[in-house]
């Protein structure tokens, strides 16, 4: 095995360590469990797992899940896939750094991530066998429960591989390959879970075999150091629940980015959650009509996102900034959600789409890279700051379907959702100003 030292294509971690002072009580006390350089199969394998996490969450979210509802309630859709949400909201709130933490400091021959994603996906896909044979939504709302923490669990290890493993100089390229792989699994899970309408229950279990299998296949083709002989600061619970509070004071670049982050994911997710029933419902298609047309949004945004963040990753890296991007994309956001106002009709849904997903592209691509670059420390504790970063993107991905069901049902109905979704991610643009530590 060679020594940190001789290690190429990845931050020397005793140069990091002078160069971030780390008072975290979960850092990396050693050398010992820093990771191999990215290897050929690395960027791929990135993308690939992301591309089935997030076909799970897409199809799961979108499709599925409000089929299983309206199935059960068909008067109470709305309302009852709200309270779903919202209670696995409450208790997979901190998942991702809970479980980042643990595995910044796990010891194993595995290294530090790969045990937590295998234990999430095999979990996740245990847990989704059994979904689509519910019928009370209360039994529902807790395996939901369940599920979402433990693909949260695989979330927040995948998520630092690329300030484990990447430099700074190579995390635009990185972080593309996660959006090409959410922006493919995105749109592949949707088509997919329409054709699995009608059988909510294989549905279920096609997308977790697919976590887990890709969970697998990332471990063994991506193997880690071990970190067994892993030296860390002794452990202590007071030390453990202090460590998730950052203050903002102390780290603003990280506060900000927070902030930036939360309210782009809830201008975006308020309309992207209640897709199906925009379609059926502001539209004026059938349920069947609009399973079948759900398809062609996703069709629609993925090759202008593809496009967008690719080159936004391989541009930003090239140009060294991140911010302008973002500007860029948010503008770009902004402009999409007019047109349902003004085109209340499949096509203007689809060019909504096609549109949104080429802002979509540029903002992920960027944002991802501009996270790993405000970590505390220089990125000494990466699953668990990540994890609480990711908070941002679970916190309001989870309150999307309760503030719908208001701005649906007391604000005006479905153009509610448009217009709040603009003025949420204006305000998230102007957020990202002033960071001072990424361009």
């Amino acid at each position: 095995m060679p020594t940190p030292s001789t290690r190429t294509g990845s931050a020397d971690p005793s140069t990091t360590a002078a160069a971030y002072p780390s008072t975290e009580p979960f850092a990396v006390a050693t050398s010992a469990a820093t990771s191999p350089p990215p290897s050929r199969t690395l960027l791929p394998s990135i993308a690939i797992t992301s591309l089935a996490l997030f076909a799970a969450y897409s199809g799961l979210i979108v499709v599925l899940l409000p089929n299983q509802v309206t199935a059960i309630d068909p008067a109470n859709k709305v309302s009852n896939l709200a309270i779903v949400t919202t209670v696995s909201f409450v208790f997979t709130l901190f998942a991702q750094p809970v479980v980042g933490a643990f595995s910044d400091r796990t010891r194993s021959r595995m290294g530090r991530r790969a045990p937590w994603m295998i234990i999430g996906a095999a979990i996740g896909a245990i847990f989704l066998a059994g979904l689509g044979g519910l019928q009370s939504i209360l039994w529902i709302a807790i395996l939901w429960v369940i599920i979402q923490v433990s693909l949260n669990a695989l979330q927040g290890p995948l998520s630092a591989i690329t300030p484990d493993r990447f430099p700074r100089s190579r995390r635009g390229v990185a972080s593309a390959m996660v959006g090409i792989g959410t922006t493919i699994g995105g749109t592949a899970g949707v088509i997919l879970a329409g054709q699995l309408a009608n059988n909510v229950g294989l549905g279920y279990t096609v997308f977790g075999a697919a976590v887990l299998i890709s969970a697998l296949l990332f471990v063994l083709f991506n193997r880690d150091f071990s970190s067994k002989n892993t030296v860390h600061p002794k452990f202590s619970w007071k030390d453990f629940f202090t460590g998730f509070w950052i203050s903002p004071r102390r780290h603003p670049d990280f506060a900000w980015a927070f902030a930036a982050r939360f309210l782009f994911i809830l201008g975006y997710f308020v309309t992207f959650t209640y897709q199906l029933f925009i379609l059926t419902d502001y539209v004026g298609m059938s349920m069947d009509e609009a399973n079948g047309a759900i398809g062609l949004l996703s069709i629609a945004s993925l090759v202008t996102t593809l496009v967008s963040v690719w080159l936004a990753g391989w541009l930003s890296d090239k140009l060294g900034r991140r911010k302008i991007f973002i500007y860029v994309a948010s503008a770009i956001m902004i402009a999409s959600l007019v047109i349902p106002l003004v085109m209340p009709t499949l096509t203007g849904m689809i060019i909504m789409s096609a549109v949104n997903g080429f802002g979509f592209g540029l903002y992920m691509a960027c944002d991802t890279a501009l996270m790993t670059e405000v970590l505390p420390g220089g990125g000494t504790a990466a699953a668990k700051d990540l994890g609480i970063l990711n908070v941002a993107t679970n916190i309001p991905q989870a309150l999307s379907p309760a503030i719908a069901a208001v701005l649906i049902g007391s604000l005006g109905g479905y153009p509610a959702l448009f217009i709040f979704g603009m003025v949420a991610v204006a305000i998230a643009a102007f957020v990202i100003v002033p960071i001072k530590s990424v361009r």
